[in-house]
């Protein structure tokens, strides 16, 4: 059990994939109702968010966890945070797998290519 008394704050970005994997370990883990989601669907909703975590963070990025006064900001760190708190193993959700190995492998793979493009 978390000594932390408030739910932790999920920020998301709407089409973020990175955040929609997030999401669906805590769907699938039965854990979405134990935090608060802030999720930004609009520029001025996301400029918002910025604003709010910029003064925390070195380099605002989405999914981000706010625990406290404590923030995470990569996926894998914030899944494995849950794991730590009593949640189930990644490998043990079947439709959490599938995203992870089918769309968001494809998404992460155009993510690292354009990354690639940008800097040439």
């Amino acid at each position: 059990m978390s000594l932390i008394s408030e739910n932790p704050v999920l920020f998301v970005k709407h089409t973020c994939p990175f955040c929609l994997k997030v999401r669906l370990y805590l769907l699938e883990a039965g854990l979405l109702d134990s935090v608060t989601l802030r999720e930004s669907r609009t520029s001025e909703e996301e400029d918002a968010m910025k604003a709010e975590l910029a003064p925390h963070l070195a380099k605002v990025s989405y999914p981000t966890l706010r625990l406290g006064d404590t923030y995470m900001t990569e996926s894998d760190d914030i899944i494995a945070h849950f794991v730590d708190e009593g949640g189930p193993a990644p490998a043990q959700l079947p439709t959490f797998q599938a995203y992870v190995d089918g769309p968001f492998k494809q998404l992460l793979a155009l993510y690292k290519e354009n990354a690639e493009l940008k800097q040439a």
